[in-house]
């Protein structure tokens, strides 16, 4: 039997035993129930405002794109030919869930009233539109070679609606003029690329480049999941980069965060606020913990002079308040780890909280539950709480029982 435990429990749970300290314990397990739900929702939303940014950007532009090493900063890209026996590789890769291919043609679109600035984006039919399904928020996806899916923002800009015809002008060795239906209208809220990118069949945009069926601007592998982007891509890159085509292009791999740079390093940056806001919720815990025990240490003297005029050691004293702090931080972790699911959780479903859209590239706080990120932190939390009891508790040792009693 944990004599120590016991001790420590009767005098956490015991409405008699530290009375006068109630209101400092109820304050302690505030300060702790509160840091511990602001540091989950923290994580919560930045890891899902991460995630959901990645998602959008890698399904503008798949996690690894291979194109022509010829290629300059434009979306003219030089073509490339992608055999099937490539296509087939790249797929059997681990970690990969998809492979297809793409071509690209900037062009303009141009009503009466406006005109607007495109790049024509041909996916194939059966692959590669998983991301663009998921954003449509009218219509349906292209399904013949005159069909392309409009972004709401190009939309809006040129009065456009679904079954609505319009003029797309190409400028090359000769200006050439094709007519596309609206078949669909998608929203990613990423208004940088639904400004840019307009979708079409494949064969579209490989007849308007002149190109032969196997002739593609790149090819795009999306993965199962973004932590493998590193291993898979060195896997490619070793795989293709020395590898030419039937015409003598080069292939030339380049992952997510080397297409976009300027993204990941904002990204990056929400890290920091990240641990700002950990350490800075640990010294207040922290604070809170130590003086709501010095607060139970102060309170329970008469007790400790007794036990020590017992013949109780300083290591069993001791014992006795780490064993109730833990009690006090025990209950509070709890607190704050139920009350910062259950925010996350109504967030993550209801999606109570707006973003601007035309400035987060999300209409909401996404949120994303990373439950090792979760045990992590909980383990980081524990871990310190328990350190900041060192101080405190020496204090209880240093009590004598002659002072106490001659105090009494």
């Amino acid at each position: 039997m944990n004599t120590e435990l016991q001790i420590a429990r009767r005098l956490y749970y015991s409405s008699a035993a530290h009375r006068t300290a109630r209101p400092a314990v109820r304050v302690a397990l505030a300060g702790i129930t509160i840091g511990v739900t602001v540091m989950l929702v923290t994580v919560c939303v930045v890891i899902g405002f991460k995630q959901t940014i990645t998602d959008k950007v890698a399904g503008f532009g798949a996690h690894i794109q291979i194109t022509s090493f010829d290629n300059n900063n434009t979306y003219e890209y030089q073509p490339i030919f992608a055999p099937d026996s490539l296509l087939q590789m790249l797929a059997a890769m681990p970690h990969v869930r998809s492979v297809n291919t793409f071509a690209t043609k900037p062009g303009m679109l141009k009503t009466p009233d406006n005109f607007q600035g495109i790049v024509l984006k041909g996916l194939p039919m059966d692959n590669g539109w998983e991301f663009f399904r998921s954003n449509l928020v009218a219509g349906s996806l292209p399904a013949g070679p005159n069909d392309i899916l409009l972004s709401e923002d190009n939309s809006r800009l040129l009065g456009l609606s679904v079954g609505e015809s319009v003029l797309c002008y190409f400028v090359g060795d000769a200006l050439r003029v094709r007519r596309f239906t609206v078949s669909g209208i998608y929203c990613s809220s990423f208004a940088d690329y639904d400004k840019l990118f307009v979708l079409c069949p494949l064969p579209a945009v490989s007849q308007l480049n002149g190109w032969r069926p196997t002739q593609v601007s790149g090819i795009e592998m999306r993965l199962t999941d973004l932590r493998y982007l590193d291993e898979v891509y060195d896997q490619v890159y070793f795989s293709v980069a020395n590898r030419l085509d039937e015409e003598g292009s080069a292939y030339y791999p380049q992952s997510v965060m080397q297409m976009h740079p300027a993204v990941f390093y904002w990204l990056d940056l929400l890290d920091m606020n990240v641990w700002v806001i950990i350490i800075l919720m640990l010294a207040v815990s922290g604070f809170n913990i130590v003086s709501g025990l010095i607060i139970l240490i102060l309170d329970a003297i008469p007790l400790i002079g007794i036990l020590k005029a017992l013949g109780a050691n300083n290591r069993f004293i001791r014992r006795i308040f780490i064993h109730e702090a833990a009690i006090l931080i025990g209950k509070g972790m709890l607190m704050g780890n139920l009350l910062g699911l259950a925010l996350a959780a109504v967030q993550y479903f209801a999606r109570l909280i707006p973003l601007e859209a035309s400035t987060y590239y999300v209409s909401y706080v996404p949120i994303a539950f990373p439950w090792v990120g979760v045990v992590l932190l909980n383990m980081l939390i524990l871990g310190v709480s328990l350190l900041t009891l060192l101080a405190p508790t020496s204090l209880a040792t240093r009590i004598s029982p002659a002072r106490v009693m001659h105090f009494e």
